[in-house]
């Protein structure tokens, strides 16, 4: 069995289709679509790998970032955040906030989970 992971996603489209690939994948998926449900979810079940998006509802991805790094997450729980934000600087204020990788929307069907699993595998 592969790992649980935790998306937390608002955006019900992108939500479907990173639950469909990562099930496709045989990946124990989870899913929020606010940082207050990710929180909770997160701390209920340990996922091994959390997938964040940055623009959510009522709190950014950074700040989910830290929170859970911060708050009795295990070390070896692996973020990668998920965003259409592509500015220059926006890779490292993830990784500052606690995220160990950054992938950027639109993602690519054919290799999301690849890339994904290249950053889990680093």
């Amino acid at each position: 069995m592969k790992p649980t992971i935790l998306i937390i996603e608002d955006n019900e489209q992108n939500m479907y289709m990173l639950s469909y690939l990562l099930s496709q994948s045989n990946y124990n998926v989870l899913k929020a679509y606010n940082g207050k449900d990710g929180l909770k979810l997160a701390h209920e079940n340990n996922p091994e790998i959390i997938l964040i998006d940055i623009q959510l509802p009522d709190m950014d991805g950074y700040e989910i970032c830290n929170k859970l790094r911060h708050n009795g997450l295990p070390k070896n729980t692996k973020i990668i955040a998920v965003t259409s934000y592509a500015m220059g600087g926006d890779k490292e204020k993830a990784i500052e906030a606690g995220a160990d990788g950054y992938l950027e929307k639109p993602i690519n069907p054919e290799t999301f989970v690849h890339q994904m699993e290249s950053i889990i595998n680093e």
